[in-house]
């Protein structure tokens, strides 16, 4: 099911056809180097797409992952979106390496922010990131999110305390 889309670019549910590409750009090193996960299975996505095929879309409290789909290219990334409450959405991104420095990021991200605040009425979206992962901090400055955070070694992650900072954008700063 597509849920919002451009002449180029469709953010939808993920299909099984997915589910191969998927697997293969998350297994990519430098994709998982600042991410929770390591060695990312076939079956990992398999579970994935079985969970989000029950789970009702949106509901408070729950992860969801959406598809990055190109009009000609097929699956060129994904976001991680978590419905915190009926007002705020936590989310990640993950663009194929293949795809990365082309614009797609920022107009995928475009595209979804687009939908969070005048389709579904968001009020607040935010993303925590990895403070050494300088690609996706600036892909959310460059959206207009404010750093509102900067939190030193606040999560354990590969055996090394990481420090994060917290990006958000209110829905009326986004219609500005």
């Amino acid at each position: 099911m597509i849920l919002i889309s451009s002449p180029v670019l469709t953010l939808r549910h993920f299909t099984r056809a997915d589910l191969n590409l998927f697997t293969r750009y998350r297994q990519n090193p430098d994709v998982a180097l600042y991410q929770s996960w390591e060695n990312f299975t076939f079956e990992q996505a398999e579970a994935m797409f079985t969970l989000m095929k029950r789970m009702p879309f949106a509901m408070p409290d729950n992860w969801y992952q959406i598809a990055i789909g190109h009009a000609e290219f097929g699956l060129v990334g994904d976001f991680g979106l978590h419905f915190v409450d009926k007002y705020q959405v936590e989310l990640g991104v993950t663009i194929d390496p293949a795809w990365q420095g082309k614009g797609i990021g920022k107009s995928s991200l475009k595209l979804l922010l687009n939908y969070l605040f005048e389709d579904l009425k968001k009020h607040r979206v935010y993303a925590v990131t990895d403070i050494r992962n300088q690609a996706s901090y600036s892909l959310f400055q460059s959206a207009n999110f404010r750093r509102e955070g900067h939190y030193i070694k606040n999560c354990f992650i590969k055996s090394e305390w990481c420090s994060e900072y917290l990006y958000a954008i209110l829905a009326e700063e986004w219609r500005q």
